[in-house]
């Protein structure tokens, strides 16, 4: 695959002509401008010079694993390593393999997915061929971060380059649709994986028939499941703990304890597994008679309490504010030699900040600390409960307090903490502590307004997001091209693509070039409102204009079903 070499920097004074051509810029998409006066869509934009250079012994690259400590120190050091490896293979070397796999996986792990996927590139290149292991890890850590147009375009370039998939390697694409809201889409790829000779396994059933009760309610995943019994498929347990789970997230747990009770009659005795769905929901009821009943039934070595047992007790008790009982509870998971974690204590820490008992709150995260539990998200936002109680600078005392135990350094962590309060729809707490921070020396970078941006918008702020940007612009800060993307992507999926635009031609006006990214956002904000044909168009126009690289086109129209590019 081509190198996206992208070395455009801002324009510092647009010419009126820049406008112009900005302004005009899908003149030439058909019903381009008809779908923009029904939606609002006044004028959209200009162009971007981007160049792509095809890269064309074996040599060791750069220990990255071994120095300073401090996150900042190793992503500096996998950052050189891989570009160490760009480099030799640029000059025609072929790379240790050991190496090469290893970068992979610590990119993944560092959520670095499209250096990850460019190794991957650069193994074949060179004439490696990747373990099927390293491939499907891959695909699979694609999937999870939502980039299922990348890793559907990953498995169709390795096919084309002669490396067979396996169905572990489908199901993370038939999972990464689910996930997405992509059923019918997921469905289509089950048959292309059979119509190769690969066999669906419990698996796919389940990925499948989670996303039809999530999409389409329970009733229609069981129709699912019957259609796949009498194409003589054959689901096993996992399948029908998928539909337990169903019936109790719709509230339908009388159904669900039936449904559960019948299972023997099917072939399957219940595990660990499927007694924990019924436990969750008798708990979450308050039904605690009957969750004891079933708790002395988990006797056996297939059934007997689990770690996620302690956890739905633990969480359970927290809620309805039995927090001695959850206490009791946790004593006795520690006894039974389970390993708490953050996602442990969090439902704990959160009804605590709730009924503002702060002694309790801390005494509660030392414990965590204790036992080698580090915060979370979860924690985070837990926390933030404090701030809707009016104790904003009790909170930010206890962020602070944390902070100075991690090895992180503070900026870091603090930009953490805003970042996981605004991913969790608690932006307005976010912005109480970053006040808060401010004072004792933090300085926001244009990643943290890139987050509070975000944030707004997930909760439908979006006045409020732009009116972020013109303080920030009165305070004397330049936003960044990132600052310009985030709040686009926010207004697109708030299905607002129309007002999008706007913002996209204020930012030319304002001198910004904009960059792939910012056209994948407004192709994909398109592509959302069921307009896909409009999508189609504008990224050929993108592809002839050459501001796309024909890959991240591609990729485009596998994700959204597009229709195909011209040769």
């Amino acid at each position: 695959m081509a190198t996206l070499l992208n070395s455009v920097s801002p324009l510092t004074s647009p010419s009126p002509e820049t406008a112009r051509t900005a302004c005009g810029f899908f003149s030439n998409v058909p019903n381009f401008y008809s779908f923009s006066l029904n939606k609002g869509f006044t004028r959209v934009l200009a162009s971007t010079q981007i160049t792509i250079s095809p890269k064309d012994s074996v040599l060791t690259l750069p220990n990255w694993k071994v120095g300073r400590n401090g996150t900042r120190n190793r992503e500096i050091r996998l950052n050189d390593a891989f570009f160490h490896l760009e480099f030799i293979v640029g000059k025609g070397h072929k790379p240790d393999v050991a190496q090469a796999t290893q970068l992979l996986y610590d990119l993944c792990k560092s959520n670095k997915m499209k250096k990850a996927t460019r190794v991957m590139e650069m193994m074949i290149e060179s004439g490696i061929i990747p373990d099927a292991a390293s491939y499907t890890f891959l695909v699979n850590n694609l999937c999870k971060r939502g980039n299922i147009g990348h890793a559907m375009q990953l498995v169709e370039k390795m096919e084309e380059n002669g490396y067979p998939t396996n169905t572990v390697t489908y199901n993370s694409l038939v999972r990464g649709l689910c996930m997405h809201g992509n059923l019918n889409q997921s469905l289509q790829l089950l048959d292309k994986l059979m119509w190769k000779g690969l066999v669906p396994n419990e698996f796919t059933y389940s990925f499948l028939l989670e996303a039809a009760y999530k999409e389409r309610g329970v009733n229609e995943a069981m129709k699912l499941l019957d259609e796949i019994i009498a194409k003589g498929w054959q689901p096993n347990l996992v399948s029908y703990n998928v539909l337990l789970t169903g019936l109790c997230k719709e509230g339908r747990t009388e159904e669900a304890i039936r449904f559960f009770r019948d299972l023997p009659s099917k072939g399957f005795n219940p595990n660990v597994v499927s007694y924990n769905i019924i436990l969750r929901s008798l708990c979450h009821e308050g039904r605690w008679e009957e969750a004891n009943q079933l708790l002395a039934e988990m006797d056996s070595e297939e059934r007997s309490p689990s770690l996620v047992t302690y956890n739905i007790l633990i969480g359970s008790l927290a809620f309805h504010g039995r927090i001695e009982h959850a206490f009791e509870v946790l004593d006795e998971m520690v006894r039974a030699s389970f390993k708490p974690s953050a996602t442990t204590y969090n439902p704990i820490i959160a009804h605590l900040c709730k009924e503002g008992k702060l002694d309790l709150v801390i005494k509660c995260l030392d414990q965590m600390i204790h036992h080698r539990c580090n915060p979370n998200e979860g924690t985070f936002n837990a926390i933030a409960v404090l701030c809707k109680q009016g104790r904003v600078p009790e909170a930010f005392s206890i962020i602070q307090n944390l902070g100075n135990k991690q090895r992180s350094s503070t900026h870091d962590f603090y930009k953490g903490v805003i970042t996981s309060l605004c991913r969790k729809g608690n932006t307005y707490p976010a912005f109480q502590l970053l006040y808060e921070m401010t004072k004792f020396g933090f300085v926001p970078d244009p990643y943290t307004y890139s987050s509070l941006i975000r944030g707004l918008c997930i909760e439908g702020m979006l006045d409020e997001a732009l009116e972020i940007f013109r303080l920030l612009e009165e305070n004397d800060y330049r936003p960044i091209l990132d600052n310009f993307n985030a709040l686009i992507l926010g207004f697109c999926k708030s299905g607002r693509t129309d007002l999008s635009l706007d913002i996209f031609e204020m930012m030319v006006e304002k001198g910004y070039t904009p960059n792939e990214t910012t056209y994948t956002i407004i192709v994909e904000g398109i592509a959302h409102e069921e307009e896909k044909e409009l999508a189609a168009e504008v990224l050929k126009e993108l592809l002839l204009r050459q501001v796309m690289r024909r890959n991240t086109a591609e990729r485009l129209v596998l994700q959204y079903n597009l229709e195909a590019l011209p040769v």
